[in-house]
């Protein structure tokens, strides 16, 4: 039997339809700044889906292209008129930034109340916290991608393979904040297959091509497949075998076409968000 394939493209779809129904009632559209430094092919064609598919929802985008050469005090200079401007509800810096940069403190600069790649310690430490501001692109696409396919979370056991802080780790809170009992590993736990056969929800993010193969998967596991990874021959493939994995698993994303497209409809949801948070604090100040 094989598995039902988790349709990213779809329901990331259907998401920017709903959000472009909602920017209708503002009176003025959102607005989303991209800042891209440097000349790297794949960030070029990341802020390039990003531009097109916010400009589709009827977000008003902003791409801010600077060279090699830019300074870090140039950037930051940036970001900060970024937010101060009114017009701007969202501030994305593309990584990865180039060598001289301190990437930490650029993303630290940006406005928690505009950072919808919801990597600002404000909003981590408020997600970990349980009250959660902008959230993680990607985890929060994971989850919606769950809640579309009525996955039961609570009482199951959720396998995290990957623990960085823009997946892994918020990941795992937002699992345990549904219920889950979770377990985090990486590529070099050993025994990692003992580990990914007892997960009823697999989530693999280690950028390792096939890392996860078909005899890991407990059967019926929902797998969902994070990586994103350019083999020589030119073609894509995710961080698990599907050819193999979908013999075993009851759901399972596909790479691509899977976690992508809802990363990029969870960045326009956080513009979105944004920008309605400013409008609820503009009623309360004229009561």
């Amino acid at each position: 039997m094989s598995a039902k394939i988790i349709d990213g493209k779809h329901i990331a779809q259907q998401m920017r339809e709903a959000l472009r129904r909602k920017i209708q009632a503002f009176s003025t559209p959102p607005g989303l700044a991209v800042i891209i430094v440097g000349e790297n092919p794949a960030s070029k064609v990341y802020v390039r889906n990003k531009e097109k598919a916010s400009i589709e929802a009827g977000i008003r985008s902003e791409v801010i292209a600077l060279p090699d050469q830019v300074s870090q005090e140039e950037v930051l200079e940036r970001i900060h008129a970024l937010n101060r401007d009114p017009a701007i509800h969202g501030i994305l810096v593309q990584l990865p930034l180039p060598a001289h940069f301190d990437a930490r403190r650029v993303l630290d600069s940006i406005s928690p109340e505009k950072d919808v790649d919801g990597f600002h310690p404000c909003n981590v430490g408020a997600l970990f916290l349980g009250n959660p501001g902008l959230q993680p692109c990607t985890p929060h696409g994971v989850m919606k991608m769950l809640e579309y396919e009525n996955v039961p979370i609570r009482g199951r056991h959720a396998v995290i393979v990957g623990a960085s802080n823009i997946v892994g780790k918020p990941m795992a809170v937002m699992l345990l904040a549904k219920g889950a009992t979770v377990t985090i590993c990486n590529s070099k736990t050993p025994d990692l297959g003992r580990h990914t056969r007892d997960a009823d929800i697999l989530v693999v993010a280690v950028g390792r091509p096939n890392l996860v193969m078909g005899d890991m998967v407990k059967a019926g596991a929902v797998v969902i497949d994070v990586g994103m990874n350019r083999l020589e021959d030119g073609r894509l493939a995710g961080d698990v075998d599907f050819e193999s994995a979908k013999l075993k698993a009851s759901l399972i994303t596909p790479v691509p076409g899977g976690v992508g497209p809802m990363t990029i409809a969870m960045l326009l949801e956080n513009t979105v968000e944004a920008a309605e948070r400013v409008r609820r604090k503009g009623s309360k100040e004229t009561v």
